[in-house]
């Protein structure tokens, strides 16, 4: 049926997808970087206007503090593959945020953005955020890729501002508390690459994808003093136009979400290497369930496939709410697990999956460590949960 719709639409069928002769576990984690509630003085400012707050995880999503990530480098310095390597949290940093000051300046009737590498606007403050960054990719903890420069939709934004109203009058309430959105109660502000509503809903053209990419790629290096290798669209929403911007900055690795099932990761014609998540640690979300993470890694190694754990930022904060606390335990006690069921399982992050499907193999530390991919036609799906 799959095979007789692609011909239909005149779609091509998919590559052949890679599999694996050794257990590789990954762990990827979206949303660092983008700012949320502005600590406990902005959430009352907002409750005091009328915006009714706790219904949702994410009313209580703020921003990491150098503690939080310092205690993600922690637990994962506690745990070590069969090659003594410690596991690498891969995370997809958005490049740039709101500047209120600014918007304030000009009475919020236009965006501006100030790039994180530059700090954070206004009232907000985060002592030592960008060194306990540095510190854990420099330890080998921690791996940034792109998020985006904006997680929400441009567009979308400019089109409720020019239009004014309620949805206007909204965001520039949640504005003056130095508060982006809340995407739950918001969706109408889209994603960056893709805007829900008309006249143009769906994908932004691909000159303004191309402008974003652009802009988020130097936000990026001037963060990190390198280039990105790996991206993950906002909400997962990305086309062929926004693979083709990430080809022109070189990014050589996709990431994509849980939900669509087992899926072979594969290299497209522009040379990007697509990568699917197959388990979603959300502790802020739902209950951590080892048993059903082990059977699906189970799945996983058996045919080849890498284990590649969904996270998202919020479950590591603590200013509003402590998640923190519990998604290290859970983390810890499913990485304990794989260890002990897959005592052979290695580490990866998103560039080490790239060399060992170009090359044969990855550096850890000074070694060369070898795993073969080959490639094989991959019709299985097995669903298994849907995304966050």
């Amino acid at each position: 049926m799959l095979d007789f719709a692609r011909k239909l639409f005149g779609q091509k069928s998919e590559p052949a997808g890679f599999v694996f002769s050794r257990p590789l576990v990954a762990i990827q984690s979206d949303d660092w970087g983008r700012l949320g509630m502005r600590d406990r003085e902005g959430y009352e400012w907002l409750r005091s206007r009328g915006i009714k707050l706790g219904e949702h995880p994410y009313d209580l999503y703020s921003f990491e503090t150098g503690e939080d990530v310092a205690a993600v480098g922690s637990v994962l310095s506690r745990h070590h593959d069969s090659a003594g390597r410690p596991p690498c949290m891969v995370m997809s940093f958005c490049t740039a945020n709101l500047d209120f000051k600014k918007m304030k300046a000009h009475g919020y009737k236009r965006i501006e953005l100030l790039p994180l590498a530059e700090g954070l606007p206004g009232a907000w403050s985060r002592p030592g955020l960008l060194e306990a960054y540095r510190a854990g990719i420099g330890d080998g903890l921690f791996y940034p890729a792109m998020h985006g420069l904006t997680h929400f939709c441009p567009v979308a934004i400019e089109n409720i501002l020019a239009k004014g109203g309620e949805r206007a009058e909204l965001l520039r309430l949640f504005w003056e508390a130095e508060t982006p959105y809340i995407y739950w109660r918001m969706p109408w502000v889209g994603y960056e690459y893709w805007n829900p509503e008309k006249p143009r809903a769906g994908f932004l053209p691909a000159e303004v994808q191309q402008l974003q990419i652009r802009k988020a790629s130097e936000c990026f290096s001037a963060l990190f003093g390198i280039s990105p290798v790996s991206a993950c669209a906002p909400g997962y929403f990305a086309n062929r136009d926004t693979h083709r911007g990430w080809s022109q900055v070189g990014i050589r690795v996709a990431q994509s979400g849980t939900g669509s099932g087992l899926n072979a990761p594969y290299i497209d014609a522009m040379g990007i290497l697509h990568l699917h998540r197959t388990i979603d640690l959300e502790p802020s979300h739902r209950e951590l369930e080892v048993d059903k993470y082990l059977q699906i890694a189970g799945n996983c190694f058996a045919r080849g496939l890498p284990v590649i754990i969904s996270t998202h930022a919020i479950n590591f904060h603590s200013t509003l709410k402590d998640f923190r606390t519990t998604t290290l335990a859970a983390l810890d006690s499913l990485l304990t697990a794989l260890e002990a069921k897959y005592p052979e399982l290695l580490y990866v992050h998103d560039q080490d999956l790239y060399a060992i499907v170009t090359e044969g193999a990855f550096r850890s530390r000074d070694e060369r460590v070898t795993v073969s991919a080959k490639r094989q036609e991959w019709k299985a799906r097995v669903a298994h949960q849907g995304a966050l």
